[in-house]
């Protein structure tokens, strides 16, 4: 199972292939625009959001309501590009015309410079707008179809804020339907009513002050069985791979399972989970501070993983940076607006953490027919549990 995204921040559309899907899966587009509807909420987004209505077209791979087995296509359509289609459009232009809007002075905290370094190019439009957190867009439908998958194996995930600015939410013990109630809710996606407001007046204060701030996403996933994953090799460690899924989020810049980095602090009596066993459930774990993981599988307690994200580096106070062309200093500009995006981080992380976590059941499980992998699934969890 893998996917591939295509197209640029302000180009004609973002395009998403999904391969490895099962046949017989029931999909539709209600599954995907739900979650691509919730990408753009949010307090603290800028007014982009009011001009892109992300909708997706299924253009292959299902039929009828069900996936065919074939690769799932994906197109999210730009409603904006009329107004940029003489700037991104494919064609070329007239070796005499100046570039519209052509981009020398790299911005601090992007892509811009190093890209242009790269792969040469002396526009860095070519940089931004493909580093742009709008690809972000294109990997929420897949992951959509991958939550898709496995609500129908049993298993949720919700994606929430935790902090914001240095304001912590209390920590809860909410079941997974109470986590995705409030958080829908709440405009920044916090499960602590008082701490959201908090949140909400230090979003407003830093566009006030033209800067902006950062904070931490976790995202909980109940119901997946237990080895999950594998000890044997570093790249079939389930938990490695959802971190390496989690750095890769545009402004990122940290992961840590159940307590994290709190571990390091503590003693090892305080760090891992005492087993236990039921007749009615079988083994299961006393506490969960390893977040759902043990040498790189799951344990069967929720996962639970959080994900950092720095500031958005584009400020209303910019700072200075240097012209590629004329190497002179300069303040960096401006090519969007938010002040905090971490709500819609927290859903974007939810869904890059769905997709490695469905990928992993399909390495483990016969998989051509939805069916087929539903019953090697339940088998499976009547199996470990009678172990």
């Amino acid at each position: 199972m893998r996917y591939l995204t295509a197209g640029e921040s302000h180009g004609k559309q973002l395009t998403t292939i999904v391969e490895g899907i099962p046949a017989l899966m029931p999909l539709t587009t209600e599954n995907i625009n739900e979650s691509l509807i919730r990408r753009q909420k949010g307090h603290g987004r800028g007014k982009r959001m009011q001009i892109e209505k992300d909708l997706v077209d299924i253009a292959g791979g299902v039929r009828h309501g069900y996936t065919l087995g074939s690769p799932i296509a994906m197109v999210v359509h730009n409603d904006d590009f009329k107004h940029w289609e003489d700037i991104m459009g494919e064609d070329p232009i007239d070796p005499d015309k100046d570039i519209r809007r052509k981009v020398t002075r790299p911005r601090p905290g992007h892509a811009d410079l190093n890209g242009a370094m790269k792969y040469g190019h002396r526009d860095m439009r070519n940089i931004l707008e493909r580093s742009s957190a709008r690809e972000t867009a294109a990997r929420v439908a897949a992951g959509a179809v991958a939550k898709t998958l496995l609500h129908h194996l049993g298993i949720e995930i919700v994606g929430y804020v935790n902090e914001i600015a240095g304001i912590k939410a209390k920590e809860t013990d909410y079941s997974v339907k109470e986590r995705i109630d409030i958080s829908e809710a709440s405009p920044v996606r916090c499960l602590d009513e008082e701490a959201g407001q908090q949140m909400m007046d230090a979003i407003d204060q830093a566009k006030k002050d033209g800067d902006s701030i950062g904070g931490v996403c976790e995202v909980f996933v109940k119901g997946m069985p237990a080895g999950i994953g594998s000890y044997v090799h570093y790249d079939r460690k389930l938990d490695g791979r959802i971190a390496g899924a989690v750095q890769s989020i545009n402004a990122f810049k940290g992961v840590e399972f159940g307590i994290g980095f709190e571990a390091a602090r503590k003693n090892g009596s305080q760090v891992h989970d005492e087993i236990a066993w039921e007749a009615d459930k079988g083994y299961y774990r006393k506490t969960n501070r390893l977040g759902g993981f043990e040498g790189g599988m799951t344990t069967g307690m929720p996962i639970i993983v959080k994900g950092v994200m720095k500031p958005i580096p584009t400020l209303y106070k910019p700072l200075q940076s240097v012209d590629i062309e004329t190497k002179e200093v300069f303040n960096a500009s401006i090519e969007r607006s938010d002040s905090c995006a971490v709500p819609a981080a927290a859903v974007v992380m939810e869904h890059v953490v769905a997709f490695e976590v469905a990928k992993a059941l399909l390495e483990q499980f016969p998989h051509d027919q939805f069916p087929k992998l539903q019953k090697a699934v339940e088998d499976y969890r009547e199996e470990i549990r009678c172990f």
